[in-house]
C-alpha cells in the first residue's frame, strides 16, 4: 500500500504531455530531482526526502530557426557510465545540459526540411544506452548516426544495459502506428526485430530483463519478449490511454498511469519452470479529477512514486507505507 506525502509545487501547471515528468535520484546528497515541462519552458526541481521543495531553475527553449516560439516536449536525466546530462527535446533541436541544468554543453538543430512539406519536425523520446544518448527525431532515432526504422513519428525509447552479452536487445522504440523496433546497440546499431502494431498509438514503453513493456492509447499494456517479439502478456490495464511507464529495475516493478485518473503498479517476474513472464497487480491509486501526464518511480525499489497532471500546479509524492 502506498500513502500520499507532501506535494512540491509548481511554478505552473504540467503540460498536457505524455511522460512529461523525469525524477532522477541522488542518494549521496540525499536529493530527489524532478523535471516538468510546459510550452517553452522546462522546470527543474530538486527536493529532500520529506518533499521540501530546496532549489528550482527554468530552462527555456533554444529559439533555431522558425518564426513561432518553440515549444519543448520532453525533459529527461540520462545516466551515462561516467556523466549525467539533462536532455531536452523541442520543436527546434536537442538541448544537452549539465545534470543541474547550470550549462549547456551541447546543441542539436532540426533540419526543417522542406517547407513546401505540410509536416511537423520535433524531438521526442529520450534514453541513454552505454555511451549513447538516444533522441527521436520525428520517425527516425539521432544518435551517432540515424536510424531509419519508423515511418510515423517515433513516441518514445527505451534501453537497458546490454552486459556485453551478444545479440542482445537493449534498445526499443515506439510510434503512432503502434510499432515497435528492436534495436541493439553498440559503434553500429542493428535492428533486430519489428513488432507490428495495430493501429493504436504506444506512448510509452520501458525495457526489464529482455522484456518489452509497452503502453497503448486503448489503456492495453502489452509484454513481449525483446528478441523474438512474441505477445508474453496482455492486460487491460486502463479505461483510456496510457501516458506514461516506468519500471523500478531492481524489483522488478512496473508502473502504468492512463488519462482516466489511475495509477496502477504491478509486478513482473519470470516463471522458473518455463520462463515465461508473469504478472501480478501490487497497487492502484486515484488521482480525482486530473489529467495525469507523467509518472515516475523516485527510486529503483519502486517504494515512491510521482505524478503531473495538467492544470495541476504540484507534483503529487506518494511512498510504501
Amino acid at each position: 500500500m502506498f500513502r500520499r506525502e507532501r506535494s512540491i509545487p509548481l511554478r505552473g501547471s504540467a503540460a498536457a504531455l505524455c511522460n512529461n515528468l523525469s525524477v532522477l535520484q541522488l542518494p549521496v546528497r540525499n536529493l530527489t530531482h524532478f523535471g516538468v515541462v510546459h510550452g517553452p519552458s522546462a522546470q527543474l526541481l530538486s527536493a529532500a526526502p520529506e518533499g521540501v521543495p530546496l532549489a528550482q531553475r527554468q530552462l527555456q527553449a533554444k529559439e533555431g530557426a522558425g518564426v513561432s516560439p518553440p515549444l519543448i516536449t520532453q525533459v529527461h536525466w540520462c545516466v551515462l557510465p561516467f556523466r549525467v546530462l539533462l536532455v531536452l527535446t523541442s520543436h527546434r533541436g536537442i538541448q544537452m545540459y549539465e545534470s543541474d541544468g547550470s550549462v549547456m554543453v551541447y546543441w542539436h538543430a532540426l533540419d526543417a526540411g522542406d517547407a513546401s512539406l505540410v509536416q511537423a519536425v520535433f524531438a521526442r523520446g529520450i534514453a541513454a544506452s552505454g555511451h549513447f544518448i538516444c533522441v527521436a527525431k520525428g520517425s527516425n532515432i539521432v544518435l551517432s548516426e540515424e536510424l531509419a526504422g519508423h515511418q510515423t513519428p517515433v513516441t518514445d525509447i527505451a534501453t537497458e544495459p546490454a552486459q556485453g552479452q551478444d545479440c542482445i536487445a537493449d534498445v526499443v522504440t515506439a510510434d503512432d502506428s503502434g510499432l515497435l523496433c528492436v534495436w541493439r546497440s553498440g559503434p553500429e546499431f542493428k535492428l533486430l526485430t519489428r513488432i507490428p502494431g495495430f493501429g493504436v498509438p504506444c506512448p510509452s514503453v520501458q525495457l526489464w530483463q529482455g522484456t518489452i513493456a509497452a503502453g497503448y492509447g486503448n489503456g492495453q499494456v502489452r509484454l513481449y519478449e525483446a528478441s523474438t517479439g512474441t505477445l508474453h502478456v496482455q492486460i487491460d490495464a486502463h479505461a483510456r490511454a496510457i501516458c506514461a511507464l516506468d519500471l523500478a529495475p531492481e524489483v522488478g516493478k512496473l508502473l502504468s498511469a492512463a488519462e482516466d485518473t489511475f495509477v496502477h503498479i504491478w509486478k513482473l517476474s519470470r516463471s522458473p519452470e518455463g520462463g515465461y513472464v508473469e504478472v501480478e497487480h501490487c497497487h492502484g491509486e486515484c488521482v480525482p479529477d486530473t489529467q495525469v501526464c507523467g509518472a515516475r518511480f523516485c527510486d529503483p525499489s519502486g517504494s515512491s512514486f510521482a505524478v503531473t497532471g495538467y492544470d495541476l500546479a504540484e507534483i503529487l509524492r506518494f511512498s510504501s507505507m
